[in-house]
């Protein structure tokens, strides 16, 4: 696990999408697995002023609300569009179906997406529980996508996007962690002190089910960028 320290999420998402231009311009991208929230802003900004061209590179994203359609200013697809895929096209993008109304036909359905597109690098944020994806503590890590429940922790931290905590979804769909963990790569970025335990805990912490994160302690490849108040409890 290598950790990069940044001044702050503006030169951390330069330092993230210079990982995945090397990547791609090296011939090794033909999956970016993408996540959601304030923390990737950065990176993404940086995708729409380069001139990378995505039009030969499929995308797959973390999670999506149940209950919410696509086009709905709160939904993770609407998110992608606004932020990535309006300016930047991808070949294919792919997200969860908030609408579906099997959730394990829907489950089912997203890991044949997944298997058929092997995912070369993996963008994650962290929870403030350390969740990775929407795996909260006690995740399985054996698991695959899965229609999960929101922990109130979850709820309130998402519920500055929403006009009142009551409009929160309360379930989503979310890549599982046996998922994320066939990443060729993956990159995590934190910013920020609230982030700071969870930091701490997935580095320096056991692995264990309790704290998701503390899996990529197994993993390969992995990249964690961070700016002075998420680092500032790590002891190296």
């Amino acid at each position: 696990m290598e950790i990069i320290k940044v001044k702050d999420n503006v030169e951390g998402g330069k330092k993230a999408f210079d990982i995945i231009k090397e990547n791609i311009e090296n011939g090794k991208v033909q999956t970016l697995g993408l996540a959601t929230g304030s923390t990737p802003e950065t990176l993404y900004q940086n995708m729409v002023d380069s001139e990378l061209d995505f039009s030969n590179i499929d995308s797959v994203n973390l999670d999506e609300y149940v209950g919410l359609a696509a086009s709905d200013p709160q939904s993770y697809d609407y998110f992608m569009h606004e932020h990535l895929f309006n300016a930047k096209p991808f070949r294919n993008t792919y997200l969860p179906d908030g609408l579906a109304t099997d959730a394990e036909a829907e489950c089912k359905r997203y890991d044949q997406v997944i298997a058929e597109h092997p995912i070369d690098i993996q963008v994650l944020g962290i929870g403030e529980n350390a969740h990775i994806g929407f795996n909260e503590p006690g995740a399985s890590f054996d698991a695959t996508t899965q229609k999960v429940a929101l922990t109130p922790s979850t709820i309130e931290a998402n519920s500055r996007n929403f006009e009142k905590i009551e409009d929160v979804p309360t379930h989503a769909y979310s890549m599982g962690i046996k998922s994320i963990m066939q990443s060729r790569k993956i990159i995590l970025l934190a910013f920020g002190e609230k982030k700071a335990q969870a930091i701490k805990d997935m580095v320096e912490g056991p692995v264990t089910e309790d704290v998701p994160a503390s899996v990529l302690q197994n993993h390969a490849d992995v990249t964690v960028i961070v700016d002075a108040e998420a680092a500032k409890l790590l002891s190296k």
